[in-house]
C-alpha cells in the first residue's frame, strides 16, 4: 500500500476571530454575567448585533426605574423597526442577586432575551461603568449615588451614542437606533 498524503489545508488550524476594533468596549477585560434567568454569559459573547447597555441597582427608587421605563419607551419610539437588545448590568452586586434581578425584571414587565438584567460573576464591573461613562459611589444610607448612561453600541461594541435615559426618550438617541439598524 503506498503513502497517502493528506491535502495541505487539513491540518491547518482554523481561521483565528476577527480580531475587535480597538474602540470595541467588547475589549475590556474578562466580564462574565448571569442574567435574571440564571443564564451565564460573557460581556463580549454579545458581539454580533447592536445593542444598548447601561447600568443599574435594583433598589434604587429613583434613577434606575425611570433608566428602564425610558429604555422601554425607546424601544416603543422604534417598534415599527425590529427591536434593539438591552443590557443593564447592575454596580450592586453583592445585593442584586438573580432573584433580585428577577423582581425587578418583574416589576417593570421586561424579558429576556430581548431586556437582559445581568450581575457580574467574573470580572470588573467598575471598568464597564468607566467606559461607558458612568459614575457611582456607595452612600452610607446602603443605596448609590449614580449618573444614568445608556450607550448604543454597534455590533462591534462600539458606542454610537448615548443619552441619559432619564424620561422622554431623546430624539436624537432614538435617530441613532434607526440609521443604525437601517445600516443591517
Amino acid at each position: 500500500m503506498g503513502l497517502v498524503l493528506a491535502p495541505p489545508l487539513a491540518f491547518a488550524s482554523p481561521p483565528a476571530a476577527t480580531p475587535l476594533p480597538k474602540d470595541s468596549i467588547y475589549g475590556i477585560p474578562t466580564l462574565i454575567l448571569r442574567d435574571q434567568q440564571n443564564d451565564v454569559f460573557s460581556f463580549a459573547s454579545l458581539r454580533g448585533e447592536p445593542r444598548l447597555v447601561g447600568m443599574f441597582y435594583g433598589s434604587c427608587k429613583m434613577a434606575c426605574p425611570l433608566e428602564i421605563e425610558t429604555l422601554k419607551r425607546i424601544e416603543h419610539a422604534i417598534a415599527q423597526k425590529r427591536p434593539i437588545p438591552v443590557l443593564l448590568v447592575t454596580f450592586d452586586p453583592t445585593v442584586d442577586d438573580v432573584a433580585m434581578l428577577r423582581q425587578v425584571a418583574d416589576e417593570h414587565h421586561v424579558q429576556t432575551p430581548q431586556f437582559r438584567l445581568a450581575r457580574p460573576e467574573e470580572g470588573d464591573e467598575g471598568m464597564l461603568a468607566g467606559v461607558l461613562g458612568i459614575a457611582y459611589r456607595p452612600l452610607p444610607s446602603g443605596g448609590f449615588s449614580h449618573n444614568v448612561v445608556v450607550a448604543l453600541l454597534d455590533a462591534e461594541g462600539r458606542v454610537i451614542a448615548t443619552t441619559d435615559a432619564s424620561g422622554a426618550p431623546d430624539p436624537a438617541f432614538v435617530r441613532a437606533i434607526v440609521d443604525l439598524e437601517a445600516k443591517r
